[in-house]
């Protein structure tokens, strides 16, 4: 029976690759259980395993008495000296107990047990092992695809890519290769889960760090990568080098390096810039493939307005406001983008007198104020006729106003 234990026991931990030592306590736990399930106590109880004899030795102590109240921790005089012949009343005596006492049902219980304590065991190993390998890239195939998620087998682990962490169109098909990053894991009731991604944007960093030679030996370096995956992403690049353009290493010779993480990436569109410290300078560069004439910040509220040719407003917006929602999160800074006309119109506007520096009479002030009239262009929309009907302003006031707007418009063309 001891043997037939080890033996069952043995190719069950060569099969799941379980050490010597964690199987050796493993199997202590297991007798002690069954100790204490039989005798109701392992207080008095020493289980010894030999995993390289494939030998279990049950020891049990008791104490040598005239009349034995309790057969678990006592034993008579002429039982102990059976087993010791020096064995004196009151002493302690150790008998060795054998394996096959505790009956087939226990025996095949404990086999059950132990295959729980191994599924156990290998569950805290898996946590622990890709805990460790958390932002690591691996390799594996699509053996399982589901509405939930897809099923990848690596090496002889499965992990999981959610939805929501895929290429959205990105079409991946049962036993193909694919490469993804170690996302997370989660330990929940139904057994550790290994999450996945290919959204992620830890993924097209750990791809540039393959790809691109000068960032894993640390010359150039990564200041920040936002992305919309199978769409578009901007990656934020410096050198610590002069000698070495940050961004032309990343490319690589014709755009070889960059496409190959672009095909990787199912197509998606990658915008490589230069970091700068420059807020003006770097939401410039974050706007690609637009072309801002002027960047104004405001460095406290972090926001910024970009002022851009006409023709490139939509450039700068991008698909559904994409470009300019990535730029933003690039710099962390809110992009306001306004075309050049409407900003030169509103320079104009804002260098215009308002109504209450006019020389006029407050009473007059006061009617155009009160109308909504408070500054000189509204004055020049409203013209002659506007002004005729406004509330309180009479042909004089107005031709008055109107020739103090004249006089107005001809200093400024006159400057």
């Amino acid at each position: 029976m001891n043997l037939e234990i080890m033996e069952a026991i043995t190719q069950i931990a060569k099969d799941k690759k379980i050490e010597k030592e964690n199987l050796r306590d493993m199997l202590e736990n297991i007798f002690i259980s069954m100790i204490e399930k039989k005798y109701g106590s392992a207080e008095n109880f020493d289980v010894i395993v030999n995993i390289d004899k494939g030998d279990i030795e049950i020891y049990q102590e008791k104490t040598v008495v005239e009349t034995v109240e309790d057969p678990v921790t006592e034993i008579t005089l002429e039982d102990a000296l059976k087993i010791d012949e020096d064995a004196e009343l009151g002493e302690e005596i150790v008998e060795v107990i054998d394996p096959e006492e505790f009956g087939r049902r226990l025996i095949v219980s404990a086999k059950q047990n132990l295959n729980q304590r191994i599924r156990d065991f290998e569950r805290e190993n898996i946590v622990e092992e890709y805990e460790n390998r958390i932002g690591e890239i691996i390799i594996g195939d699509i053996h399982q695809i589901h509405k939930r998620g897809i099923y990848i087998n690596v090496d002889k682990t499965e992990v999981f890519l959610p939805r929501e962490e895929q290429i959205y169109n990105e079409r991946l098909r049962r036993g193909n290769t694919v490469r993804s990053i170690i996302k997370e894991v989660r330990n929940e009731g139904r057994g550790p889960e290994i999450i996945v991604s290919r959204g992620d944007s830890k993924f097209l960093i750990r791809l540039l760090e393959l790809e691109v030679n000068e960032i894993d030996d640390g010359i150039v370096i990564i200041r920040n990568v936002v992305r919309e995956p199978g769409d578009r992403a901007k990656v934020a690049v410096e050198s610590i080098d002069r000698r070495v353009d940050p961004v032309g290493a990343c490319v690589g010779t014709k755009g070889s390096r960059i496409q190959a993480i672009v095909r990787e990436l199912n197509n998606e569109k990658i915008d490589v810039i230069n970091y700068s410290s420059e807020p003006e300078i770097f939401i410039m560069r974050a706007l690609t493939p637009a072309k801002p004439l002027k960047i104004i910040v405001n460095r406290e509220e972090k926001m910024a307005v970009a002022v851009l040719p006409d023709d490139q407003m939509a450039i700068a917006i991008g698909r559904n406001g994409q470009n300019l929602r990535l730029a933003s999160r690039l710099t962390g800074y809110q992009i306001e983008p306004i075309k050049e006309s409407e900003y030169d119109s509103e320079s104009a506007s804002a260098s215009l007198p308002s109504v209450e520096e006019l020389d006029l009479a407050d009473a007059i002030k006061n009617k155009l104020i009160e109308a909504g009239v408070t500054d000189v262009r509204k004055i020049k929309e409203l013209e002659m006729e506007g002004l005729l009907a406004l509330p309180g302003i009479g042909p004089k006031s107005a031709e008055k106003i109107w020739e103090i707007i004249q006089e107005f418009e001809t200093d400024e063309s006159g400057e």
